[in-house]
């Protein structure tokens, strides 16, 4: 049997999940090797409760390991990439895989939401083709960890499109809940921005890859975005909000709200609904309306299974779903969230793909096409509302 040994860079949730995977992974031995992260507690503790080793960098933990999980802050996104595609070394990168934080030297002085869009836009599009160019030349595996892709309900979804020859005419895609956890969040220098980048990625990337596998399963190339559409607001800095508790409030430079429009190559549209402002647990789902068949995909919640609990204390303790504001009461219960958010089919493609020296399901391409029609949003909204080229 074929073995692959990994390295984690980041141990918050996005690293904590990805390494439950990777010890779930089938046909492929995989060595979970190592960690690191900025903040050497963080890395130690992480490691030691999985008995792995805890590195003060990627460059150290490089030599030790075949491919990397960059689990990261979205800022530092992009060095680690070229860090691990410098020394040869396969990648499976979060979402977002990048964007535009600021220039250099600004500090706390920059603002994103008063910074011009155009220029952002191009900056990203540069950085891209960074990416880009160290993939190719290294000749690694690069898989974007983008699990709605991978979630059974959209790979349903993308069989029927296949196998009816549909023409999908209009897609939605959402994910919503009350607000990130993440320090980094909320800080447009740390995440690239707000709910446009940080979840409307999400939904995002699963309708530009329904219509490229229509594209290519039907023209025998890819239908991608052609221009976008795209608004943003912070609602929970308003005039006259009233804060009751129960959504995060404190942004920094970034939006709380955000609505994508996407036209494609063909004519089509998808629209994207993002933001922090929804109660009741994280809320994903992708709706496609196709000219022969009609799917809704649900992510999260699922009608799998729903508990009633009628006293927190009992339940403190048990994670229930993503983004529960209680525990009190009704609950939809995630009974196998890695099987239905598709974390783990991604890390087994990233995993196979590398024992197989093959391209993954969701690579460099989608992630490049998600981040171009996010700034493209960024820049339209800047513009009132007009459409952007992507």
């Amino acid at each position: 049997m074929k073995s692959v040994r990994v390295g984690l860079v980041g141990v918050g949730m996005a690293g904590t999940y990805h390494c439950d995977c990777l010890t779930r992974v089938h046909g492929v031995k995989v060595d979970v090797v190592g960690c690191t992260s900025r903040r050497a507690e963080s890395r130690k503790a992480f490691a030691a409760a999985r008995g792995i080793r805890a590195f003060a960098s990627v460059e150290a933990m490089l030599p030790e390991v075949d491919a990397v999980v960059v689990a990261s802050p979205p800022y530092v996104h992009e060095a680690n990439i070229l860090a691990a595609a410098e020394a040869g070394k396969h990648v499976l990168c979060e979402k977002p895989l990048t964007g535009y934080f600021g220039p250099a030297g600004a500090g706390k002085r920059f603002r994103g939401d008063a910074e011009p869009k155009g220029p952002m836009f191009e900056a990203v599009r540069e950085r891209l083709d960074r990416i880009r160019k160290a993939v190719r030349d290294a000749g690694i595996v690069f898989a974007y960890a983008e699990n709605f892709v991978y979630a059974p309900a959209v790979q349903k979804e993308r069989e029927l499109i296949e196998r009816t020859g549909a023409q999908v005419l209009r897609m939605i895609g959402e994910e919503s809940h009350s607000g990130s956890h993440s320090p980094d969040y909320g800080i447009w220098a740390r995440a690239g921005g707000g709910s446009l980048v940080g979840k409307g990625c999400h939904p995002l990337t699963a309708l530009l890859y329904l219509k490229r596998a229509e594209g290519l399963a039907t023209r025998g190339k890819p239908i991608r975005p052609r221009s976008v559409t795209g608004r943003v607001h912070r609602l929970t800095g308003i005039e006259g909000y009233r804060d009751a508790g129960f959504l995060r409030t404190d942004y920094t430079d970034v939006e709380d709200y955000g609505w994508m429009h996407v036209v494609f190559e063909d004519g089509t549209v998808g629209d994207v609904v993002t933001g922090e402002t929804t109660l009741g647990g994280i809320y994903d789902y992708v709706e496609v309306f196709a000219n022969n068949h009609r799917t809704r995909c649900r992510l999260n919640p699922v009608a799998m299974l729903d508990v009633y609990n009628p006293r927190h204390e009992q339940m403190k303790d048990i994670y229930l779903v993503e983004k529960l504001t209680t525990n009190e009461g009704w609950a939809p219960v995630s009974a196998s969230e890695h099987f239905t958010m598709g974390y783990q089919a991604e890390v087994q493609d990233f995993i196979a793909c590398v024992a197989e020296r093959r391209e993954p399901v969701c690579g460099l391409d989608l992630a490049a096409d998600t981040m171009l029609v996010i700034y493209a949003a960024y820049l339209s909204d800047e513009r009132g509302g007009a459409e952007v080229e992507v």
